[in-house]
């Protein structure tokens, strides 16, 4: 059942947004720096937002706090509406996604995280436990973060993808 309320704000909407994108991988980062074009999910990302989007900035990264943090300053920099990250989402050691954005987020949104993982259990059953994908808003930037298999940057653009305006509206209100 579809809210009558939700549909009016999605038209009124922007069709299109300004995005950066972001992946987190030390091996992919090493590819990159070896011109090696390994980075199947932040092409998938790149891919989908370039169809109805416009993406303004992407990089490849270490696993790095301080790194994932300038990155995400120069793309506010560049007035991007909406960041999506792709790595460093799960329980490794090296894995600092989650603990690098989640002190940033002014509010988080929940409910993609929350989606995510049903959706994963659905597909993977238990393993979906150890995802750590979430989302929230920093400074009035949307910063959305998945894990970096190419299936689970799938699953979230699924999710996303069609909110995308929908949030930045609410966001800039």
């Amino acid at each position: 059942m579809k809210s009558e309320s939700m549909e009016t704000h999605k038209r009124s909407a922007p069709k299109s947004v300004k995005a950066g994108v972001i992946t987190l991988s030390d091996s992919k980062y090493r590819d990159f720096l070896e011109s090696k074009d390994t980075d199947v999910s932040g092409r998938l990302i790149k891919n989908a937002l370039n169809r109805d989007h416009e993406v303004i900035s992407y990089s490849v990264i270490p696993d790095d706090p301080k790194l994932l943090r300038s990155k995400i300053g120069d793309m506010m920099d560049k007035n991007v509406e909406v960041i999506l990250t792709t790595g460093g989402t799960g329980i490794g050691s090296r894995d600092i996604t989650i603990e690098t954005l989640r002190p940033l987020f002014d509010k988080e949104l929940d409910g993609f995280g929350e989606i995510f993982r049903y959706e994963s259990y659905k597909e993977l059953g238990t393993g979906a436990i150890l995802s750590r994908a979430t989302a929230g808003v920093y400074e009035g930037t949307i910063i959305i973060a998945m894990p970096g298999s190419p299936n689970a940057v799938n699953l979230g653009l699924r999710l996303i993808m069609p909110e995308l305006g929908h949030l930045v509206k609410h966001v800039k209100e």
